[in-house]
């Protein structure tokens, strides 16, 4: 098929059919893995055995993962069903798909859990996509059902399926369901705008379909995986600049709740330090200082044909001073001798070693050859799959320290393809260093014409950037190193203890300032109460003052009446 150019992740560009408007040629393999649960899985084959999609393309292979008793084919399944058990010491989701993989003749792959009852078109749904391009992941849409009461039998589902009514089957759940897939697709129109880093967080295994050849690509499932096993292959599959369309019309029932609705804490627990080494998207999951991981996040390409020592070293040691923890160095060149043995062998050396014409060769592979961070290649393959950037320094430039961070920030700002870094012009032509995605790289390889300029397909899919060195904090060796990078490691510490030593600072100042809001409302209460003592205090001095005038106009009033009586007495006389 003519490969159609897909823009990031919009997949508007495409006009697939209507299901039922066209002429299915291409062959599916729906992969079942199951372990127990017949009578869900009975119910699952009844739908499928209902499917609209063309039988004699349409194979179900169930890959029973140790189910005791063992699994049985029911009565009602498609034509072309089998079970089959799981490669010799593989258990689990990942290994059961990885043996359903191996034996299905579908140029399509199209997984279904054992719990999932597919609506008519549900298959179709899919492969119409698929008959468009060859490196389309579609996922279907799930209602989830509690399944209350007496659940249909399976003649019921194929009957309801085939005459279009499976939306009948069963009562959707209110409390369960995938809202928050259904929220990233909207604020992403369709997710057509989704940006590479979100794309793999909608592939939910429960039914997804991608081509066979695409699933090779990406190294098919890491069966290492007992769960998250569908998240870290949608990684992947980004890296091959896949396109993920989550269809609507795709629509089936998801017969209970997952593990991870049940139990949500104890997976994310299980899962996370195994998503943290194999997906570098996931920078939250990647915030221990010192770490080095599985999957780095950038790749940086040094290339030390023709270039000194000192040369390489600058560029190399730059690269592994970035502030981001999860950085790799490959370091390319003719790192086998004539003798085809390793250049840096000592046995290789023979004659005077200060005028071996690979000194500077066996001084890099000596300086690096036991960093776990550095490896040494010949050539390095087209991209750098799977890690998700590559920065290609020229050898004597220097990344500064936020230089990698800075650029993967811009990078993910409108999920450029690729930035291009002027360095210096020289007789050749602009000197650059560049910045690639994965998987714009990995697209533009699967589209570009014969001839056609890989730059331009990038620019044209994801866009490309120019960008100066000055503001990107690119030097030259020679005045970045050594004087830069001399004791690097020890002004390392110095500034990391120069940061617990503020840290502490500002944790005592901050102890100190609770301290003093504690004595400040302290204080404020004591204020309040001796206002309130004062007021009570002068409300009894002046109740007191009261009755003291009370007490000496009752004197005057006695003294008085005293008074009177003995005047009266002496103006009468005796009686």
């Amino acid at each position: 098929m003519d490969v159609p150019r897909i823009p990031g992740n919009d997949y508007g560009v495409l006009s697939p059919p209507a299901p039922g408007a066209w002429e299915p040629r291409m062959a599916v393999s729906v992969v079942v893995p199951a372990r127990g649960g017949q009578e869900k899985l009975d119910l699952t084959l009844a739908a499928l055995a209902a499917q609209a999609y063309p039988p004699h393309l349409l194979e179900v292979i169930v890959v029973d993962d140790g189910s005791a008793p063992p699994l049985r084919l029911p009565e009602i399944a498609p034509g072309r069903t089998r079970i089959v058990g799981p490669a010799q010491g593989r258990r689990g989701i990942a290994g059961a798909l990885e043996a359903g993989t191996a034996v299905a003749d579908g140029e399509v792959i199209h997984r279904m859990d054992a719990d999932i009852v597919p609506y008519r078109d549900h298959v179709e749904a899919h492969m119409r996509w698929h008959h468009l391009a060859d490196y389309l992941v579609v996922l279907g849409k799930l209602r989830f059902t509690a399944m209350a009461g007496t659940p249909p039998t399976p003649a019921e589902v194929r009957t309801a399926v085939a005459g279009d009514r499976a939306r009948s089957l069963f009562e959707e759940d209110p409390d369960h369901g995938h809202g928050w897939i259904d929220e990233l697709v909207a604020a992403h129109r369709g997710f057509r705008d989704a940006p590479s880093p979100l794309l793999h967080r909608v592939h939910v295994g429960a039914t997804v379909s991608l081509p066979a050849a695409l699933l090779r690509e990406a190294g098919g499932m890491d069966t290492s995986l007992a769960l998250g096993e569908d998240t870290e292959l949608g990684y992947r599959l980004t890296q091959t600049g896949a396109v993920f369309i989550p269809d609507s019309r795709a629509l089936s029932w998801h017969l209970g709740t997952t593990t991870a609705m049940r139990r949500p804490g104890e997976v994310k627990r299980h899962n996370d330090p195994f998503i943290a080494d194999r997906v570098p998207y996931r920078r939250n999951l990647r915030s221990d200082p010192g770490r080095q991981w599985l999957i780095p996040y950038v790749e940086v390409i040094v290339d030390a044909g023709g270039a000194s020592f000192e040369d390489v070293r600058a560029s190399v040691d730059g690269a592994l001073a970035s502030t981001l923890p999860d950085v790799s160095v490959t370091v390319t060149g003719p790192w086998t001798s004539p003798a085809g043995r390793p250049v840096g062998d000592l046995a290789e050396g023979g004659g005077a070693p200060l005028d071996d014409p690979l000194l500077d060769l066996r001084l890099i592979r000596g300086q690096y050859a036991s960093d776990g961070r550095v490896r040494f290649a010949g050539r390095v393959p087209a991209t750098s799959f799977p890690a998700p950037f590559r920065l290609t320094c020229p050898a004597g430039w220097v990344p500064g320290a936020e230089t990698l961070a800075m650029l993967i920030e811009l990078a993910d700002r409108d999920d450029s393809g690729l930035l291009l870094v002027a360095l210096e012009e020289n007789e050749t032509g602009v000197v650059a260093a560049r910045l690639e995605r994965t998987a714009a790289v990995a697209r533009a390889l699967r589209v570009a014409g014969d001839g056609e300029s890989l730059d331009d397909v990038i620019a044209d899919l994801y866009g490309a950037t120019w960008l100066d060195a000055e503001s990107w904090r690119f030097r030259p060796a020679t005045r970045a190193y050594p004087a830069w990078a001399s004791d690097r490691n020890r002004e390392a510490v110095r500034w990391r203890a120069e940061a617990e030593t503020r840290r502490g600072e500002a944790e005592r100042a901050q102890r100190q300032v609770t301290a003093l809001k504690a004595e400040l409302r302290e204080l404020r209460a004591l204020a309040t109460k001796g206002t309130r003592d004062t007021a009570r205090w002068k409300e009894k001095a002046e109740q007191r003052r009261l009755e003291a005038v009370a007490l000496r106009h009752a004197q005057k009033r006695s003294f008085l009446r005293r008074a009177t009586g003995r005047l009266r007495k002496l103006v009468e006389g005796p009686g």
